[in-house]
Parts: C-alpha cells; structure tokens; sequence
C-alpha cells in the first residue's frame, strides 16, 4: 500500500513540476513556484494518506531543502503530538533545531530521542551538543562510550571529551584526547579542526597549520580546513596566504559566512 502511495505521490510531482517548469521558462517565475507546487501536492496527499509518516517526512524535508524551518518543525511537531513515542520523528526534530542553530531546543528533542531509543548515535550527538554548551555531561556520556570498547564509540568518546576542553579552555587537555581520538580515526576531519583550533588559540600558528593541512591533504573539499588555515596566516602576518585558503574554503562552501567575511576584510586593505 505504501509504495502505491509513493508512486502515486511521485507520479503527480513529477506531471505538475514539468507542467511548472514549461510555465516558468514562458512567464520566467521564479523556482519557488516548482517549490509551492510540490508543497500543495504533498499536502493533498497527506490530507488523502493521513496515515502516512513517509508522505510527512516528505513535506518535511522539503521545506528543510528550502531552509522554511519554521514550517519544518510545525510540521514534526504536529506529527508528535498524535505520536510522541516516534523516536525518529524526535531526531529529525533536534536536527532540524540544530540547523536552525538553536542548540538548547536541540539538545531537548535528542534527550527524549534517547530515553525512547538508547542507541549510540543518540549519545554521540548529545554529547557533542553537551561539549559545545560546556555541559559536564560530555564528560559522562564519553565515558559511557569509551566502556563499550569499540572503535567507532571510543573515537568518538574521545572526539567529545576534546570538543568540550576546547569549549572551556583546557587547550592542552583538548589536544590530549582529540590525539587519542586520531590514533583511531586518522581521517576524522573534526578531530583535525578541533586540534587546530585548540594550537590557533594557544598562539601556536605553525603548528596549527601542520595539523590543517593534513587535514586538507586527506579530504581537500574540508572547507572548514582551509579557513582555519586562512586564520592562522593571518596570524602569521601573511595576507595573501590566507586569501588563497579562504578563496579554497569559499569554492567548497560558497555559502560560508566567516569565509566571506574574513575575505572581504582582506582584500579592503
């Protein structure tokens, strides 16, 4: 019954975008209209499937792509409130808050997320929005964490236990346990910047730029590498360096504000 759903619901967005697709080339409208379309198919759908959490998640994440969190999470909350023990619905919840940088809201939808489905992602997550809110419960969930032993759960253990010495200014101890956390993982890319971040803040700029540009070396799209590269040549009194990594960061991520802000400041001067 599902998939006739889907397919019926696919059918109709494809007909209807192409329909809109054709109009907007002759009128020349805007691409939000092939956006307001697939809302209003999606709403009819729901209104005929209201059953149907697929056809929800849909309209969800179509407003997610559209950066309309206001009508996201109405949406997520809406569907809560008739199923409050959906732990998934929860999660796309706190990701959407967390997106929407509001990190406390985030934190709360991924605590009821745990308690109805205890499962290491959920630890992982918390803790890491622990670490950045400076909460000493980071410091508990990674080392509920590490007594599992496994790999992918120690690192992570120790990515959080780095996040949140970075976050209260124990830059030694940060560094400490972000180098455990890359014993394990040598291509864990936050583990790269936290460490960065941790020697930039200690004034210590060559050896910051050592650890980026690894980083870069290993995954040369990591944005977030050639900024902290870009903040460290400034530090260094070399302008034009850190005009090339912030250019590296902006054809990654075009949309990465500090990029664009710390690139404009440069090249007025």
């Amino acid at each position: 019954m599902m998939k006739l759903i889907l397919r019926y619901v696919v059918l109709l967005i494809t007909i209807m975008s192409c329909n809109n697709q054709n109009q907007a080339k002759e009128n020349k409208e805007p691409t939000a209209q092939l956006t307001s379309t697939r809302e209003k198919i999606l709403e009819d759908s729901i209104a005929k499937f209201p059953e149907s959490l697929l056809l929800k998640e849909e309209l969800i994440q179509l407003y997610r792509d559209s950066a309309d969190f206001d009508k996201a999470i109405l949406t997520v909350t809406q569907v809560l409130q008739t199923d409050s023990l959906n732990y998934r619905f929860w999660d796309i919840k706190a990701t959407l808050h967390f997106e929407n940088e509001d990190t406390l809201n985030a934190i709360k939808s991924f605590e009821t997320a745990l308690r109805l489905n205890p499962s290491p992602r959920y630890l992982i997550l918390l803790g890491s929005l622990y670490a950045q809110t400076k909460n000493s419960r980071a410091i508990a969930i990674a080392n509920a964490l590490q007594k599992s032993k496994q790999p992918e759960t120690e690192k992570e253990a120790f990515f959080i236990k780095g996040l949140y010495y970075n976050y209260t200014g124990d830059k030694a101890n940060a560094i400490i346990a972000l180098d455990k956390c890359l014993s394990l993982d040598n291509r864990h890319m936050l583990a790269y910047r936290e460490k960065g971040i941790a020697l930039y803040d200690m004034g210590k700029y060559n050896d910051a730029i050592t650890v980026l540009d690894k980083a870069v070396t290993l995954q040369n799209n990591f944005d977030e590498g050639y900024y902290w590269l870009g903040r460290c040549f400034e530090k260094l009194n070399k302008p034009n360096d850190a005009i090339e990594e912030y250019k590296t960061a902006l054809l990654y991520a075009p949309d990465y504000t500090e990029a664009k802000e710390a690139l404009a400041r440069l090249q007025t001067k």
